[in-house]
């Protein structure tokens, strides 16, 4: 576990290509899909909180703040970055803050540990974790102090896009292998009903 280090899971879309609703809660194998984002993500940061918009009630049980976004309209996963940057400014002594997405069950177990060490050399940049040559940005360390120019971007620019602000700010790639011999990406996300399934599949794998 990195004390210093806070994190953000990402569960703030609307999910459409789930017929809307929650995905994060769909069940997968004994537990709910964000139950093993939790498992996985928790124990490698220190602070931890949920960003999802609406009411918080139906993450009863989950033992995580919600912070709801600090911007109108559903802006996307940039919001969600910008309420838990704002939130650990605030509420903690955290200088950086680690995000990860709700619907990836199979996240790399160190995942904060790498992102960390990648910028041990360079204060104040970000980095990105990346899998089979893509990258991940919704998988990143942001330093606290970005988060007046994320604001700016965000609201005055009216920019969305996640990798565009990356790539404003200066960011080192962190390549992360692929699970099972090259079979599992570890950033595998559910979007879609077959993907739950496929999902389900992977995990009873990842056991034997």
């Amino acid at each position: 576990m990195n004390r210093e280090v806070a994190g953000i899971i990402l569960a703030g879309g609307q999910s459409r290509r789930m017929g809307g609703g929650d995905k994060s809660l769909l069940a997968l194998g004994s537990g709910r899909l964000l139950d093993h984002v939790i498992e996985r993500f928790a124990p490698q940061v220190g602070p931890l909180a949920l960003s999802a918009n609406g009411d918080p009630v139906r993450f009863t049980g989950i033992s995580l703040p919600v912070l709801a976004d600090t911007v109108k309209g559903f802006a996307g996963p940039l919001a969600g970055i910008l309420a838990g940057l704002e939130w650990v400014a605030e509420n903690t002594n955290c200088q950086a803050l680690v995000t990860a997405a709700g619907d990836t069950p199979f996240l790399p177990e160190d995942m904060v540990e790498r992102l960390v060490s990648a910028v041990a050399a360079r204060p104040g940049s970000m980095a990105v974790a990346c899998s089979d040559g893509k990258r991940h940005p919704t998988f990143a360390l942001w330093p606290i102090g970005c988060r007046d120019g994320l604001r700016h971007f965000l609201v005055d620019e009216d920019n969305r896009r996640v990798s565009a602000f990356i790539d404003r700010h200066g960011s080192v790639d962190v390549e992360f292998p692929m699970l099972i011999s090259g079979q599992i990406d570890p950033f595998f996300n559910v979007n879609m009903p077959g993907d739950l399934a496929h999902a389900e599949r992977l995990l009873q794998a990842m056991k034997s």
